[in-house]
């Protein structure tokens, strides 16, 4: 699959794609929202938080949400990071998601971002409870990522986000809110220019 889905921009390489049986066509973007999601890899371990209300309760996912009027993208991540974990970090930039669900009407996209250090203290928050887990063969002390608890297509980029392989990817869900399942998805790599 050489062609780069819409909303797919860039110098990206192919790594893996799929789709269900019945998914011809890509969704049409019609508007865009965006979002971010801010992950600390130390140590070969990664920091995750469990969803404790709203969309995607009771997923681990990485700290973010919606990127508010009047700031940058990198800004919206670190006032998430520590609104839901209560630390700070220097944060740097892994890569961009889009998703498209039933039950919104715009295109989620997605600013990733990642740090190997941070300061404070990890704190639960209303939203997100933190846990780390083993993002290292060699880390046997912790438990593996729990892919099964997470949205089903993170497995295809978090392995990037871990080995600091700038990454690009869209997935397309069908079904209601946090039911929903992907229909058609498309994630590679980052060249440089």
């Amino acid at each position: 699959m050489d062609q780069l889905p819409p909303g797919i921009t860039g110098n990206a390489k192919h790594l893996l794609s799929g789709a269900e049986e019945d998914a011809l066509q890509w969704r049409e973007i019609k508007t865009v929202k965006h979002y971010t999601n801010a992950f600390i890899v130390q140590d070969g371990r990664i920091l995750l938080g469990m969803k404790k209300r709203g969309w995607g309760m009771g997923k681990y996912n990485g700290f973010g949400g919606k990127v508010d009027q009047g700031e940058t993208p990198l800004e919206a991540a670190k006032r998430e990071l520590e609104e839901e974990a209560g630390i700070q970090a220097p944060l740097e930039y892994a890569g961009t998601l889009i998703f498209l669900t039933d039950d919104v009407e715009w295109a989620f996209h997605i600013h990733i971002y990642r740090a190997d250090s941070y300061t404070g203290t990890v704190t639960e928050s209303e939203e997100m409870r933190p846990e780390w887990f083993s993002a290292s063969p060699d880390t046997t002390d912790l438990p593996p990522i729990p892919f099964d608890r997470m949205w089903e297509t993170d497995e295809a980029w978090i392995p990037l986000l871990i080995a600091k392989k700038t990454f690009t990817g869209r997935a397309d869900f069908v079904g209601p809110k946090d039911q929903s399942k992907p229909y058609k998805w498309w994630y590679g790599t980052v060249e440089d220019s």
